[in-house]
C-alpha cells in the first residue's frame, strides 16, 4: 500500500506547514487556494494543497462539496471563536447575532501544545513510514549475497 509520506520528499514539511496555518487562521475551513496563499503564498497552487489533504485523512477533512479543507482537530470546537475580536464568545451571544454576523464566527484556534502534538505525531508518522520501508528491503542483502556467491562459483567453474 502507498504511503504519503513517502510519495514526495517534502511531504512532512508541506503537512507540518499546513497544520500549522491551518491550527492558527482566524477561519478554520478555507478552500484550497486560500490555504495555499496562506501556506506558501501562492494561491495558483490550490490543487497541490488538496491533493495533501486528501491523502491526509489523519489531519484533514475536505468539506463543502470537497472544495474546502479544514484541520480535523479544530473541526471538534464549536463555532464561538469571534475572529474580529479574537476571542471567544458564549453561546447565549452567538445565538443572539444575526446571519451576517455568524459569517464572522469560526472555531477556536489551536493551543501552541495543541499544534506541537499534531506535528509531533505527523513526524513519528513519517518515521514509522520510513523505518517500515528499511524492514520491508530486508532480503535486499541476502539476494545481492546469494548472487555474488552464484556468479563466483560460475566464474569458478568456468575459468
Amino acid at each position: 500500500m502507498r504511503n504519503p509520506y513517502t510519495t514526495n520528499r517534502n511531504r512532512l514539511a508541506d503537512v507540518i506547514a499546513a497544520i500549522q496555518v491551518m491550527a492558527t487562521y482566524k477561519f478554520y475551513k478555507a478552500d484550497h487556494s486560500t490555504w495555499a496563499k496562506r501556506i506558501e503564498g501562492n494561491e495558483s497552487n490550490g490543487e497541490y494543497w488538496k491533493t495533501i489533504f486528501e491523502d491526509h485523512p489523519e489531519f484533514f477533512r475536505l468539506g463543502g462539496g470537497r472544495n474546502k479543507a479544514s484541520l480535523v482537530w479544530r473541526r471538534n470546537y464549536q463555532k464561538l471563536y469571534n475572529v474580529d475580536l479574537e476571542e471567544k464568545i458564549s453561546r447565549e451571544k452567538f445565538k443572539a447575532l444575526t446571519d451576517e454576523q455568524r459569517v464572522r464566527i469560526s472555531r477556536v484556534p489551536l493551543s501552541n501544545d495543541d499544534i506541537s502534538t499534531l506535528i509531533n505525531t505527523a513526524i513519528n508518522l513519517h518515521s514509522s513510514e520510513i523505518d517500515h520501508k528499511k524492514d520491508s528491503r530486508w532480503w535486499v542483502a541476502i539476494v545481492s549475497g546469494l548472487v555474488g556467491i552464484i556468479i563466483g562459483s560460475l566464474i569458478k567453474v568456468f575459468a
